[in-house]
């Protein structure tokens, strides 16, 4: 019985990391279904269900996880909102982009247990470090001790204040260009600022990845005063249109754009 897994030179590199995400693309559109925007019903999941069979098949044949962020991802989704985080398959991509691009640095926006911040610094040589941002001091304590078990909390640079605070912060201390990798999967009002802010502190060759930008769904039929779905299509179209990256959305969880900055 397969066990069920809850969701969990640059050129050079920038050639394999597009391969790669080409690969994950393909695999996304012959396990997805197309739904076309004219369409009333909404579709919160692209995907096979969790539960499938085929679904747990995959996972159970590619993914890898450590001890310690498996376990942190369980405790995760045991938390209010859990079901949120980012997904396991997720994690595993960024990570392997992580490696292939030689990352030392990464910005994580939204901390909550950490499960995205301990799945790049596991990812990182022993130099690297992780600033990640949250505002509720509750969730990094509870994943704190698997930080510690997995041997990589000194990779980890909470900052317990508003991300928009933080990336300023770095942006004045002059770490524009200095980061390979950042993540934002914190509040949707303020996601283009954050797109704008880390795209100024990735370097060439950098990766950004925004979580989430399928909305449950929500992005289809955005209804009257939803300003989260409407901040949502928005970023989603300006990242089309942005001629500073290369970019792959994909249909992994609630949806994962990664923009490659030129």
């Amino acid at each position: 019985m397969i066990q069920r897994m809850p969701r969990l030179s640059v050129p050079a590199a920038l050639a394999l990391g597009s391969a790669a995400l080409g690969a994950a693309f393909a695999t996304g559109l012959f396990l997805g279904r197309w739904c076309p925007p004219w369409q009333s019903r909404r579709e919160k999941r692209l995907l096979p269900p969790e539960d499938s069979p085929l679904w747990q098949y995959l996972l159970s044949r590619s993914l890898r996880e450590h001890p310690a962020l498996r376990s942190l991802r369980l405790l995760t989704l045991k938390q209010p909102q859990g079901d949120s985080m980012m997904t396991c398959e997720q994690a595993q991509l960024l990570a392997n982009l992580a490696r292939l691009i030689k990352a030392k640095k990464a910005l994580d926006l939204g901390t909550f247990t950490g499960y995205s911040a301990l799945a790049l610094a596991l990812a990182l040589p022993p130099t690297g470090h992780v600033v990640t941002c949250e505002v509720n001091p509750g969730p990094p304590e509870l994943g704190r001790p698997l930080w510690q078990q997995a041997e990589e909390e000194h990779k980890i640079d909470l900052r317990l204040k508003p991300a928009l605070d933080t990336l300023d912060e770095l942006l004045d201390a002059g770490e524009a260009g200095t980061f390979d990798v950042a993540v934002v999967d914190a509040d949707k009002e303020n996601c283009t600022a954050y797109y704008e802010r880390c795209l100024q502190l990735l370097r060439p060759g950098g990766v950004l990845a925004v979580l989430s930008v399928l909305w449950r769904g929500k992005v289809l039929q955005p209804q009257p005063g939803d300003l989260e779905t409407e901040c949502v299509r928005n970023l989603n179209e300006r990242i089309l249109r942005d001629a500073r990256v290369h970019i792959s959305l994909l249909p992994l969880g609630d949806g994962l754009t990664l923009a490659f900055k030129i």
